[in-house]
């Protein structure tokens, strides 16, 4: 019984089928490297690890704001509409108590104003869409810049 040869598990010595060839670090040449093509890949990686910053940050801050936008915005929507539903639902109960009930839901506000923002319920759930929008937008860009790094 002949067992065949395993193959060997690095490729260290194999030149790489997906990247272009690097040129020589120019040890002959005193240090310097053999042209501009050397400052020109350290831009270009350093413009790409920008961008995989930038886009990854944005990422990562969208992922945690967008279920907070849309948790509040839908809350703050259905609460008028609960807590009105129990006061029509109580009608035949305590007036008094009927009264407190209205009270409570003419007090929730339809729009908060911050500044010279304006939030309003439906405005945290487009803003939490959004921000989802923003979070796959933001790990296809760090994808492609982590491939061209």
């Amino acid at each position: 019984m002949e067992v065949s040869p395993r193959p060997s598990l690095s490729r260290l010595g194999q030149p790489s089928d997906d990247r272009e060839p690097r040129g020589t670090s120019g040890l002959g040449t005193g240090g310097r490297s053999s042209g501009s093509g050397s400052g020109l890949a350290i831009l270009r990686t350093a413009f790409w690890a920008v961008c995989y910053f930038a886009f990854y940050f944005a990422q990562q801050v969208a992922e945690v704001l967008a279920p907070l936008c849309l948790v509040l915005g839908i809350g703050w929507m259905a609460l008028p509409k609960a807590l009105s539903a129990i006061t029509t639902g109580t009608a035949s109960t305590d007036p008094q108590a009927q009264d407190v009930m209205n009270h409570v839901v003419g007090s929730i506000p339809d729009h908060l104003a911050i500044g010279s923002h304006v939030m309003t319920a439906s405005g945290l759930v487009f803003d939490g869409f959004m921000l989802m929008a923003i979070a796959a937008l933001g790990a296809t860009v760090s994808a492609v810049a982590a491939r061209n790094m």
